[in-house]
Parts: C-alpha cells; sequence; structure tokens
C-alpha cells in the first residue's frame, strides 16, 4: 500500500467519529403527556412537579405564567430551551429554541433528543 493510500485510511477513520457524532435527527417533542395521579392535582401542584423534575436533571425552570414553563439546559457550549405548557390534566415538551446544536428547523442534534426524554420520564416518575 503506498503511503497516500495509507494517509487515507488514516484520515477516514479518524473521520468517522466526528461524523457520527454530529448526525442530526428530527426533533423530538412531546405532544400532551397524560397526568395519571390517584387524586386530581392543582395547577400549583402540577407546575410543582415539572419543575422539581426539571431541577433534578439541571434544567434551570422559569415559570412564566399558569400554564407554561420554560425549561432551559446548559452543557458544555449547548443551550437548549424548551416550553413547557401544562394544565392539571397534562403537559407538552416543545422546542423553543438552541445554540450549538445544529438546529435547521427540523433536524436538531441527537442529545437535544435525550434530553428531552430524560425530562418527559423524570415527570413520568414524579409525583405527579
Amino acid at each position: 500500500m503506498t503511503r497516500l493510500g495509507r494517509s487515507m485510511i488514516v484520515l477516514t477513520l479518524a473521520l468517522v467519529p466526528t461524523l457520527v457524532a454530529c448526525r442530526t435527527y428530527p426533533i423530538y417533542n412531546v405532544h400532551y403527556a397524560p397526568v395519571t395521579t390517584e387524586k386530581p392535582l392543582t395547577l400549583d401542584q402540577v407546575a410543582h412537579a415539572i419543575e422539581r423534575a426539571g431541577y433534578s436533571l439541571g434544567w434551570q425552570m422559569q415559570p412564566t405564567g399558569p400554564g407554561l414553563i420554560v425549561g432551559t439546559l446548559y452543557l458544555r457550549s449547548h443551550m437548549a430551551q424548551v416550553n413547557i405548557p401544562y394544565t392539571t390534566s397534562g403537559y407538552s415538551i416543545t422546542y423553543r429554541d438552541s445554540t450549538g446544536l445544529g438546529y435547521d428547523g427540523t433536524n436538531i442534534h441527537r442529545n437535544y433528543n435525550s434530553w428531552v426524554q430524560n425530562l418527559d420520564q423524570a415527570h413520568q416518575l414524579d409525583t405527579l
């Protein structure tokens, strides 16, 4: 094998992890996940449970009015921000903004989807 051939193989192998790590996927949103409990909850109780779930995962949770919380997550050079509208019977988690995640209007870095899925699961596991 020529020196050029070996150099091309080494370069290709070095770039593969970088290209795989930067892949984007369709954005993941949670559309009206039901709040299921043994007894009815107040709007404040649902808000508190959502905030507590977010805080436990490192999200900054900012209530912006009755029935809406904005969650912001900062990790390294990345920022993800979601809207979390909620009622006494359910909640949603939808994309609001991001930096450093390659959002193109449809697709986003795969880590964003994992962060939203973790936030959704924390809500389900919390005392809702």
